[in-house]
């Protein structure tokens, strides 16, 4: 008999502190830098975002989404085999995040690594996680995204600094007798890394090159609106399914425009998209998890439905995976 994945629990959390784009404008204002509430909106759909405490760290958001996927999924952390985080900002250059989180979950033994791919770090992570439950290398999975991008925005840049936030989404994933994950779609270029990027690394100690991030925003929507449309449809072909079959559509969330484009591409109604980006910004890995989780808790995404998550990020990388939940 096949083995397959499901979905049994998800999770989220977002850092107490909330910035609306006022609240953001006039700390920038501080700064000689100018923005508005109506500037930001226009261009991106975002109007709030969370930044996380000072010494608040990836792993400590990815606690309390990975705790409430256990509990929506009825588990307990010691029934986990596997723990995978996607993450750009991780706690230490090593180890892991998903180590430390494993220690703060209170449990040991099983497989816990990273996976970096950026903005679409959790599709990456669901379908490695997906792969390992199918072969038998792992029975229940948790797969989390999460960010603290405050860490790395140039304030001085309003063009980059007022779309991104921090959070954490988690997903409990286990083996099923019948399909959940039906089918995914994974990929990278990398000539494209000079369009989204943070170059700078450490060194004997110190930092070289710029710790902070650069975006080159056209080229990035220009590439993402056409790639995801790509991965789209080479994963519903690989299922059998069609654009019909999609209940939801659960992009990254990282621009309205981009889920827009995407979603008439894919002859979708925006009533089908699930749109979080608007409370909180762009948060890379965590996106899909937190959007996903808003869905399921606010009752609109059900049991039984077919789910379309896509994502698009610095590398470049970009993919989609088909689920039914």
């Amino acid at each position: 008999m096949r083995r397959y994945s499901r979905i049994t629990g998800t999770g989220s959390y977002l850092p107490p502190r909330r910035l609306t784009n006022a609240d953001l404008a006039a700390e920038l204002a501080t700064r000689g830098v100018e923005t508005s509430d109506e500037w930001i909106v226009e261009r991106t759909g975002i109007r709030a975002r969370h930044f996380a405490a000072p010494d608040v760290t990836s792993s400590d958001l990815a606690l309390p989404a990975a705790q409430s996927a256990l509990q929506a999924a009825g588990l307990d952390a010691k029934d986990i085999d596997l723990i995978i985080v996607a993450t750009s900002t991780p706690d230490m250059v090593f180890p892991s995040t998903a180590c430390i989180l494993q220690h703060k979950l209170g449990v040991a033994g099983c497989a816990a690594f990273d996976v970096q791919a950026v903005c679409s770090g959790f599709v990456y992570a669901l379908t490695v996680a997906d792969a390992m439950i199918q072969t038998g290398a792992a029975s229940k999975a948790l797969v989390i995204g999460s960010e603290v991008f405050s860490r790395i925005l140039d304030f001085s840049d309003r063009t980059t600094c007022v779309l991104f936030g921090d959070g954490a989404g988690a997903v409990v994933l286990e083996a099923s007798e019948t399909p959940g994950i039906l089918a995914s779609d994974l990929h990278a270029d990398g000539k494209h890394v000079g369009i989204l990027c943070v170059p700078g690394h450490v060194s004997g100690g110190e930092v070289l090159g710029l710790p902070l991030l650069k975006m080159d925003g056209q080229a990035v929507f220009k590439l993402a609106v056409g790639v995801l449309e790509e991965a789209a449809r080479a994963t519903l072909a690989k299922a059998g399914k069609t654009e019909a079959d999609i209940d939801w559509l659960i992009p990254h969330q990282a621009n309205i425009r981009i889920m827009q484009s995407t979603a008439r591409k894919l002859k979708l109604p925006m009533d089908k998209v699930i749109v979080t980006v608007d409370q909180h910004g762009n948060t890379s890995a965590a996106s899909i998890p937190l959007a996903l989780d808003a869905g399921v808790r606010g009752g609109r995404i059900l049991p039984g439905q077919t789910l379309m998550l896509e994502g698009v990020g610095g590398g470049f990388t970009w993919g989609a995976v088909l689920l039914n939940l």
